[in-house]
């Protein structure tokens, strides 16, 4: 703020100082001292990442960007709404439906096959052989959503793993095994074994996880259909329920469709619902560029629908509606109650768009009670920074933060966002959240409103939650040596009051301040030394929605730019 009190004009790149003496003496000798040397690196190379880009844009606008390989691949890449393939046409292509531009909402995948009758194997990966046994009589196949675009060198990440065992599981009878596995970590199975789902367990879309099969163990006979009809036609009081077999068989044809809900996917052999395996964190849609089958199957054909018609991180000018409407209002004079920092990715052009076009157009922001910004730090790729650029110097609502990106320092873009707020904006409170996060910001500033002047920390709160030792979310002691972690709220939304925040930035330049790789469990553990000297009012909602929303949500999280 200047003097007079009016705020300081829009600046498009972060202030907190960034040296190499603010990642020296935090915290002991050896801790997070990984996660340092990676912000130090980040920074030295964002420097020269930000000094080229000033310097190539203040190249006379008229001259046009010499094309990269990869944008002219891009442009050439084109995104069919559908693609059909006969069985030998899937084979000549390694077993492989290519999907251009991934899924999106409401896609969908046919397959009509036909599982092999079963093989005796020597050596079967999905059960061991009891003692005397040679073999063991095995027939099952792999349906695969992969992310092809992925890390050379690395196995494609699963999206989802589908794997029908007709014959051959450990527990002897016909399951079907869903997964996902990311940089070789396989996750936690999802098994349906002919048990419907429990009454209280989660639904995806209101479907269940798992439907019921006929089991030769289920003491229930099966009633014949004739009977099933006659009581349904009689109009009986006695809810009537049909059991149906194991969905494959062998050497029997089946049609199955794969579908992308709001919440997972949805699995339907034969016109029936069979499964749903609900979206897991970290693995979009769009990623998914490729449907592979493999094991005892004979495809006969291969549709998919509905595809997308652009691939967000790939065409900008696709997504950025260049109207003054969306352009960021003019800061006011006078105070601003709620700044909403908002963390997105360099090539997220798609989220930002819809960002704007639908929530940041809130009477409260456009009246600018209510600020939000985008934080975004730099991308490796030249191309991905130009565009960057032009978008923040058009729609004035990005504030870049000048490192190299990196999942593991996403916590700096928090630290970005709470110098935003107390320094440039003098916020009453400050809201961190993601570009996949809809905020209804009437309810989110009515609720920071009760508190009044008090410290306060609001979100959806983990209590005693334990660092995962391994897997795709591996701790390791060196990064965080203690057994818990402190109360944080989960990292798609939360407010804190502005003092936390000039007490985070404060400690920040002291060079006293802890970074962790999980910005959530970071922010909780600052609050949590605030809270040593003044006490913080917590507050615990589930309105901060983690999946879809509820009834009167202040924000829900994991939503696509078409939702």
């Amino acid at each position: 703020r200047s003097p007079e009190g009016n705020v300081r004009e829009f600046k498009g790149v972060s202030g907190l100082l960034f040296n190499d003496s603010s990642f020296d003496n935090i915290g002991s000798k050896d801790e997070l001292s990984v996660l340092h040397k990676t912000a130090r690196h980040a920074f030295v190379v964002g420097k020269k990442l930000w000094d080229d880009l000033q310097s190539g844009v203040q190249k006379s606008d008229s001259e046009p960007e010499p094309q990269s390989q990869s944008q002219k691949k891009n442009q050439n890449e084109s995104c069919p709404d559908s693609i059909s393939l006969s069985g030998p046409e899937f084979v000549n292509q390694g077993r492989i439906l290519v999907l251009p531009c991934g899924l999106t909402l409401g896609s969908h995948i046919t397959v009509v096959g036909m599982p092999h009758w079963a093989h005796a194997e020597n050596d079967p990966k999905i059960a061991v052989l009891r003692e005397g046994d040679e073999s063991v009589m095995v027939t099952q196949f792999m349906m695969e959503l992969q992310g092809l675009k992925t890390v050379d060198g690395e196995d494609p990440p699963r999206i989802l793993h589908f794997n029908p065992r007709l014959k051959g599981d450990w527990s002897g009878k016909p399951v079907i095994e869903q997964n996902t596995c990311y940089r070789m970590q396989w996750g936690s199975a999802l098994r349906c074994e002919g048990w419907k789902s429990r009454a209280d367990e989660e639904t995806v879309d209101g479907e269940v996880k798992c439907e019921k099969w006929i089991r030769d163990d289920d003491n229930g006979s099966e009633e014949s259909k004739t009977t099933w009809w006659l009581n349904r036609l009689i109009g009986r009081k006695k809810k009537v329920t049909l059991d149906w077999q194991y969905p494959f068989a062998e050497g029997k044809l089946f049609v199955l469709t794969l579908r992308a809900g709001l919440e997972g996917y949805h699995v339907n052999v034969d016109g029936r619902h069979i499964t749903s395996f609900p979206y897991r964190t970290g693995f979009v849609l769009e990623d998914a560029t490729g449907l592979s089958l493999k094991g005892d199957l004979d495809v006969h054909s291969v549709f998919a629908a509905s595809l997308p018609n652009s691939h967000p991180s790939f065409d900008p000018q696709k997504h950025l509606e260049r109207l003054s409407k969306w352009k960021a209002p003019p800061l006011p004079n006078g105070n601003v109650e709620l700044f909403i920092g908002i963390l997105s990715a360099g090539n997220h052009f798609a989220e930002r768009m819809a960002v704007r076009k639908s929530w940041m157009q809130h009477k409260l922001i456009k009246s600018s009670n209510v600020v939000a910004r985008f934080f975004v730090a730099l991308s490796g790729r030249k191309e991905v920074n130009v565009e960057l650029k032009k978008e923040a110097d058009y729609f004035g609502d990005i504030v870049i933060v000048p490192y190299m990106d990196n999942y593991d320092l996403v916590v700096l873009k928090t630290v970005a966002i709470s110098e935003y707020g107390v320094r440039t904006m003098a916020a009453k409170y400050i809201m961190k959240c993601d570009d996949d996060t809809f905020v209804r910001v009437d309810s989110v500033i009515k609720e920071a409103k009760k508190y009044g002047d008090k410290s306060m920390y609001i979100g959806n709160m983990n209590y005693y939650h334990k660092p995962l030792r391994d897997g795709k979310w591996a701790v390791t002691y060196e990064e965080w040596p203690e057994e818990d972690y402190p109360p944080y709220a989960n990292g798609p939304g939360y407010i804190i009051s502005s003092d936390i925040a000039q007490f985070i930035v404060a400690e920040f330049e002291k060079h006293k301040l802890r970074l962790f790789k999980m910005e959530d469990v970071s922010m909780g553990m600052w609050v949590e030394k605030f809270n040593s000297s003044k006490p913080v009012e917590y507050e615990h909602s589930l309105k901060f929605c983690q999946f879809g929303c509820v009834e009167d949500y202040y924000t829900a999280h994991y939503q696509s730019p078409r939702q």
